[in-house]
């Protein structure tokens, strides 16, 4: 019972990409260990400026 609602978070977690921002610490302690890793809420506010600037990576028509 507890493995499979394990795998259900984990589902869910990778539908909605609530797992990107560990999936973006990890990627930066292993390029660059020393580097500051940002809050999470420094991290949405890059991701959602990133899909604001370009328009084909947020898919947003307005």
């Amino acid at each position: 019972m507890r493995r499979t609602a394990e795998g259900v978070r984990w589902y869910l977690r990778e539908l909605t990409d609530e797992s990107a921002y560990d999936r973006y610490c990890a990627h930066l302690r292993k390029g660059c260990p020393e580097a500051v890793v940002p809050s999470r809420r420094d991290f949405e506010r890059m991701r959602t400026d990133r899909q604001e600037a370009d328009p084909r990576e947020g898919f947003r028509c307005c």
